[in-house]
């Protein structure tokens, strides 16, 4: 491995733990007052448009909070004229003679539930409202009382409304069907994402432990050989991992924040350019280390692995590495140069599931005081973004970063992304990283204390943390789908589950003490405690 892949990763790590994020990439409304004859929930309405009886497309409107409820299934929406309302607002009674046809405003002059009301007394079936601005506006009732409106009623964007009023304006007849597919309580993209997060903190955690114990071992062999060369092996090997100090776990909220409210004030195409840049630079590192890892156990490709040549700046380098980097480079430039495709989300998934395994196995917490520390500033932190920033900024900050809002794109790439296979309205579920490698440095610290202390699965601590992470991703998605699909920050959940779980543990088994300060069991030898100090980056 280079020389400088601890520092490169100690310095993508704040960023990537920046985005922290359970939910899904698709339009969420807002919640706003019901009352008799206006309690509608917000829907989002498809409405497929035929040009002189051709299918030419379909826009996406919002029902109202007024009016009857729409149509779930398309096959039994009505194909229906649209005409022109005259005047537009359609604030007074229509000149023009309507037989059903829906009607077509623009929105102002006077309430949704005046126009609503005018249309229907002139005949029409349903009302369209164009709004004034780009994107989707709630119709509400105002203060309006015996509400009883008897036609639908869906708020247009502004492009979509003005290209239906161009096509009538040039004679075309234009048709509309309206209707609302509901979206499925639990989508199979949930299940499989759940299983990736947790399949990667396992393998990641096996590998992590298996790397302290294999580095154990070989000391214990040089301890008996009597090597002078102990002090010069045990430094030489220092250098590959980084542990997190107090100081680093406390200024995590801090660090990450300002990158979080970077990304969101200077958010846009350009900077999404920078974001993929270095998360294709991390996933090629990173699948290229896991790579390495993979072939270096099959006998064939043991001595490439095993035989080295010095590269300028990267120094030693391996053969076997030698011959994947490529492969990873390319790779990772497909995916970038394609990633606007349908199917890109699985590179992305790729190279995002090794840059964090490898991250897991580079950066580690040296004990459970860390680790306390660090989870209960993520955990702060992911409640202050995901709903507090929402009073300051008048929208939830991480969750229009996750998305990628103000960037053109479907969503950053520091994100693991599933898409919704039997969601009508499309979109992805979705995982920050975050949620991922915080909670999974304490599961990875676990097991490697379990290996050390020569502990089974039942009497150590990594299978109950591993399950209590398992169980809060799992609560998370429950709360997920009762909140409508609008995101949710995992950590809420995930940290209360994994970090009490295994501070009650300790403490019940009478561990907590050695857990907290010195977090390896007691070893036979000082040097082997001795082998890496916490640092401060």
């Amino acid at each position: 491995m280079p020389s400088f892949t601890p520092i490169f990763f100690f310095s993508v790590f704040m960023l990537l733990l920046t985005f922290s994020f359970a939910g899904d990439i698709v339009h969420h409304d807002s919640i706003a007052p019901k009352k008799p004859g206006c309690d509608n929930n917000f829907v989002l309405v498809k409405v497929p448009i035929s040009i002189d009886g051709v299918e030419s497309g379909e826009y996406v409107g919002v029902g109202a909070r007024f009016g009857p409820t729409l149509e779930s299934k398309e096959k039994r929406a009505n194909h229906t004229r649209v005409a022109i309302a005259d005047p537009p607002d359609c604030c007074s009674k229509p000149k023009n003679k309507l037989t059903g046809e829906i009607i077509l405003v623009h929105r102002g002059q006077c309430s949704f539930t005046t126009k609503a009301n005018i249309a229907e007394e002139a005949g029409a079936s349903a009302i369209l409202i164009i709004n004034n601005a780009k994107g989707l506006f709630k119709m509400v009732c105002e203060n309006e009382t015996d509400i009883d409106i008897g036609i639908p009623a869906v708020m247009l964007p502004q492009d979509a409304g003005v290209a239906l009023k161009n096509y009538i304006q040039n004679k075309s007849i234009v048709s509309v069907q309206l209707y609302s597919p509901r979206r499925p309580q639990v989508d199979v993209a949930e299940v499989f994402l759940w299983l990736m997060a947790v399949g990667t903190i396992l393998c990641a955690s096996y590998w992590s432990a298996w790397t302290a114990r294999e580095g154990v071992i070989e000391q214990e062999k040089l301890l008996k050989d009597d090597s002078d060369e102990l002090l010069n092996i045990e430094n030489a090997g220092s250098s590959a991992f980084l542990e997190i100090s107090t100081t680093a776990a406390l200024s995590f909220v801090v660090i990450a924040s300002c990158f979080l409210f970077m990304l969101y004030k200077l958010m846009g195409r350009w900077f999404i350019d920078v974001l993929v840049v270095l998360f294709c630079i991390g996933g090629v590192e990173g699948l290229q280390t896991c790579l390495v890892a993979l072939l270096s156990h099959f006998r064939w490709s043991q001595h490439a692995a095993q035989t080295y040549v010095k590269v300028p700046f990267f120094g030693a380098v391996s053969y076997l590495t030698l011959a994947v980097t490529p492969f990873c480079i390319a790779f990772a430039v497909v995916w970038g140069v394609e990633r606007r495709v349908s199917y890109a989300w699985i590179g992305q998934d790729i190279l995002g599931i090794a840059l964090i395994i490898t991250v897991l196995q580079i950066v580690q917490i040296p004990n459970l005081k860390v680790g306390t520390v660090l989870l209960s500033c993520a955990f702060l932190y992911d409640i202050f973004w995901v709903f507090v920033s929402k009073l300051i900024f008048h929208e939830s900050v991480m969750i229009v970063v996750a998305r990628g809002d103000k960037s053109g794109e479907d969503g950053i790439p520091m994100l693991l992304k599933i898409p919704r296979l039997f969601d009508p309205w499309g979109g992805y579920s979705v995982i920050g990283f975050g949620d991922i490698i915080l909670p999974g440095l304490l599961v990875a610290f676990s097991l490697r204390y379990d290996w050390l202390a020569k502990r089974n699965l039942r009497s150590g601590y990594f299978l109950w943390t591993m399950s209590a992470y398992g169980l809060g991703l799992l609560v998370t998605y429950i709360a997920l789908n009762l909140m409508d699909g609008h995101g949710q920050p995992a950590l809420l959940y995930i940290v209360p589950f994994t970090l009490g779980t295994f501070l009650s543990l300790g403490k019940k088994r009478g561990e907590l003490e050695i857990l907290w300060t010195r977090g390896m069991p007691k070893m036979p030898c000082p040097h082997i405690q001795e082998n890496h100090q916490p640092v401060d980056e």
